[in-house]
């Protein structure tokens, strides 16, 4: 039978392509719902992954391809292994990022004051540098409403994008955090946490970001290094005595309300309980001692404010210290100064910013003698937002919290606890969780003064004097959400009542996106909506994730999963590295150093990009190398035409016959401990060593073993349907070892000879591959055989011979053990080597020698 022919039975294509694969197979995929998940398995034959939600407010990068593909070789491993996979995508399109990104395209902010205009068309985008730098105000909701336009848009493409990557997600489970199902969830869960206490309201120091207009929590907190300057300002002690402080923040002078010293320095022992007065206000304030100061920093004793940083309320809080505040939420000085600063010298300060106060209060400070010697410049960490471009201030607030331990040492040990439960991968970054959380120092600060967020589902009633009563909060009915309470109204009220004594008020803050991504788990799992598929997917099975966001998004779905359900919310937590540049920086969009990965697809195609993200092991970083994605498209190409020829050799014919001859089954007994390796590294989420282990073989199997056997596979008899046997095996399951990290390919091939999709297929085993064979084989026998070939062709390459000259005479040299074996082999190695005549010489050499006469 002619190659032709067999090719046209296998349904082989005369010129097999890579390209225009991923638009064929990720639309076959969606009609045939290949990656469906089935619902009616119980939770034994169930992998539930948590899929991070991609921020959709800018574009994806190479990152998310390396992690994205990651979790998909573990979903398509564990569909292959015969478990029903739930694999949602969600989009994390609420918060900071989507606003700011609205704000940037169509140049507006929003501004609560404005009534909703109906008929508002936002402008054509992108807006000019103009528009942006003065943008236009629109209401609140009109502002949210062109948000969920823009993520929206954002979504398709970012789907797009991961289809043509070839995610073998469940498309009909896709979620949003701002959508009305993570709406529902959130406003649940935080009213639970209220009414079992785990939530509160208090007013204390905030960690304030000017240009948001928000307050932050501690886990998005971040230091810069910022140039800055030591002033040393000289206070007055008891009998006129000289105290002088070393401060780089001098505005705060009028908010000073102590002096700090280290309990056991000597210097100011004697001032400790006593007190000083401030220069340029004249303000009595007392000296303390408490461990945290320095001795060695400055003058060794510092002016506390309310509040010039985290330490500062540190100091506040456990030395019970006055509280005089004199920068406000935006960014500036108070107009009135504090109780008990005097107002004239005040008056200078008052509407500034920050850096036109601090400039106008050292002048002051000269001119009364009062600044002592030239700045110091200096370079320091100064906290910032981690999305914001400020430095961050601290300003008294009435914020909502979520306990998560930073407070209370039971509850701390029991989040740490979990964390000793949680089977991580790699394991040194339970380290970072540790860290974490012994290092709280306060509770979870979720509410934000943004808009575009999931709304804090309470309303206050207010007083005569139109007071809103802060500690009796009205919630909703469970049945009732989501709620919006700045258009709905309270049981027992009416939106008459808004805003008027006696009437009500809605809180008008919104939960902190962690908040909403926290219960992703919940949000996509139908807690309390879909009461059957919960039990079925939770707690689920893996949570991926990056290693930066261990303090927020891992430990935040720990503490919401452990107040509400007191279990862990997924047994493995899979953390990736970090993507490189080729100069091994980090990958940033801040760094402008990204790669987008749209032209690589495009330009080599989705296996070969998976291919190169697939060699990076969980938790290892990796540099981004194009010539690595070569190199996976090089491997794309060969599978096609590797078996191409082998169904051109009549392996698709041949699949379920046994293997006889020597040399196959030294091949299939290779392959079975390729199989046995493979599982084991996917089962312990590293798919970078199952891929090297297949790919390994995969190269021989086409360089050594086909050559060796395709003389013998074009003939007829017993000696030619083992080597086609063979190969029929040894396709089949290597075919299903690539499918995880190379999708497309494989099921292309697949498709050539069998039914059904290879994604669907069961994962090869150990004794799948026994079966294919007679009698054991001997894997050392292929290596022989291989080693043997490759020294003919190095003869015939040393004389620049073509490959498929004829050898006349070889002779093979070796211990006579040896070359027993080697006999099993004689007839396809001189076949493979086009040897003529081939001698055997036993003990004339002590390894294998051939030796080759042309």
């Amino acid at each position: 039978m002619t190659d032709t022919a067999r090719t046209a039975r296998a349904g082989v294509p005369e010129r097999p392509t890579l390209d225009g694969l991923e638009e064929t197979w990720a639309r076959r995929w969606q009609e045939d719902g290949t990656y469906a998940f089935d619902r009616a398995k119980e939770r034994a034959d169930v992998y539930a992954i948590d899929t991070p939600p991609p921020t959709v407010s800018g574009e994806l990068h190479m990152g998310h391809v390396f992690s994205y593909t990651h979790t998909d070789t573990v979903a398509r491993f564990q569909r292959m292994r015969g478990r029903t996979v739930f694999y949602p995508m969600g989009w994390d399109d609420n918060g900071l990022p989507t606003e700011r990104r609205a704000q940037n395209v169509y140049g507006v902010r929003p501004d609560t004051a404005l009534p909703y205009d109906p008929s508002w068309v936002p402008p054509a985008a992108p807006v000019s540098e103009a528009a942006r730098k003065n943008p236009t105000s629109i209401s609140r909701r009109n502002f949210i409403e062109l948000c969920e336009q823009l993520t929206a848009s954002d979504e398709r493409v970012f789907e797009a994008l991961w289809r043509r990557l070839g995610l073998s997600v469940d498309w009909s489970l896709t979620y949003t955090t701002i959508g009305r199902l993570a709406r529902l969830t959130s406003q649940r869960a935080f009213l639970r946490n209220l009414a079992r206490g785990e939530a509160y309201q208090a007013e204390a120091p905030t960690l304030w970001d000017v240009g948001f207009a928000t307050a932050v929590a501690q886990a998005e907190l971040e230091d810069r290094e910022r140039p800055g300057a030591y002033h040393r300002l000289r206070f007055t002690g008891p009998g006129g005595r000289e105290v002088l402080i070393d401060t780089t923040r001098p505005e705060l002078l009028p908010a000073c309300v102590a002096l700090v010293c280290h309990p056991d320095d000597e210097r100011y022992a004697d001032l400790v309980g006593q007190s000083a007065r401030t220069p340029i206000f004249g303000v009595e304030v007392p000296v303390r001692a408490h461990p945290l100061a320095d001795p060695a920093k400055g003058t060794g004793i510092a002016m506390v404010c309310t509040f010039g940083d985290l330490t500062d309320v540190t100091w506040w809080r456990e030395l019970d210290l006055a509280t005089r505040v004199v920068i406000g939420r935006d960014g500036r000085l108070l107009p009135e100064p504090p109780a008990g600063v005097p107002a004239d010298p005040y008056a200078a300060l008052a509407g500034q910013t920050v850096n036109g106060a601090r400039r106008t209060l050292v002048g002051m400070l000269a001119d009364a003698g009062d600044l002592v010697g030239e700045a110091r410049e200096i370079t320091h960490p100064v906290k910032f937002y981690e999305k914001g471009d400020r430095p961050l201030e601290i300003v008294s607030t009435r914020q909502w919290y979520l306990r998560n331990g930073g407070r209370e040492p039971r509850l701390r040990e029991e989040l740490l606890a979990r964390g000793a439960e949680l089977r991580w991968v790699p394991e040194h970054m339970k380290h970072r969780y540790d860290h974490w959380v012994g290092g709280l120092n306060g509770d979870w600060l979720v509410s934000r003064q943004r808009f575009f967020g999931v709304p804090v589902p309470v309303w206050y009633r207010l007083d005569d004097a139109g007071e809103p009563d802060w500690g009796q909060p009205l919630t909703p009915d469970e049945a009732l959400l989501p709620i919006d309470p700045s258009s709905d109204a309270p049981a027992g009220f009416d939106e008459s009542q808004r805003g008027v004594p006696g009437g009500f008020v809605g809180d008008p803050d919104v939960l902190d996106t962690w908040a909403t991504s926290s219960l992703t788990p919940q949000i996509v799992g139908g807690w309390e909506t879909d009461p059957d598929l919960f039990r079925r997917v939770f707690p689920m099975d893996l949570r991926p994730q990056g290693q930066e966001i261990i303090r927020t998004w891992l430990f935040a779905t720990v503490v919401r999963s452990h107040l509400e359900h007191g279990v862990l919310p997924w047994r493995d937590a899979v953390l990736s590295g970090w993507i490189l540049d080729p100069d091994r920086k980090k990958m940033s969009k801040s760094k402008g150093n990204v790669t987008t990965p749209v032209g690589l697809l495009a330009e080599h195609g989705s296996d070969a990009v998976r291919y190169w993200a697939a060699n990076g092991k969980p938790g290892m970083d990796l540099a981004f190398d194009a010539a690595q994605i070569k190199v996976g498209r090089r491997l794309a190409t060969k599978l096609l035409n590797a078996s191409r020829f082998a169904f051109g050799l009549g392996a698709a014919d041949a699949l379920r016959a046994a293997a006889t001859e020597p040399l196959d089954t030294a091949m299939l007994a290779e392959l079975s401990g390729v199989v046995g390796a493979a599982t084991a590294a996917f089962d312990s989420y590293d798919q970078t060593a199952a891929l090297m282990a297949t790919e390994a073989f995969f190269w021989r199997f086409c360089d050594d073993y086909i050559e060796l056997v395709k003389e013998r596979a074009y003939g007829t008899g017993p000696g030619a349907d083992s080597a086609r046997a063979a190969l029929a095996t040894a396709l089949s399951v290597q075919l299903r070892l690539f499918a995880p990290v190379l999708p497309f390919v494989t099921e292309e091939v697949w498709s050539w000879w069998r039914y059904g999709s290879v994604h669907r297929s069961t994962w090869p085993t150990t004794y799948e591959v026994g079966r294919a064979v007679q009698a054991p084989g001997d894997p050392e026998l292929l290596r022989l055989a291989s080693d043997a070939l490759s020294q003919v062709r190095r003869a015939k390459s040393e004389r620049k011979l073509s490959m498929k000259a004829e050898v006349p005479l070889a002779e093979a040299l070796g211990p006579a053990a040896l070359l027993e074996r080697l006999a099993l082999v004689a007839d396809d190695l001189r076949a493979a080597g086009r040897i003529a005549k081939l001698d055997l010489l036993p003990d004339r050499a002590p390894e294998l020698v051939i030796a080759c006469a042309f």
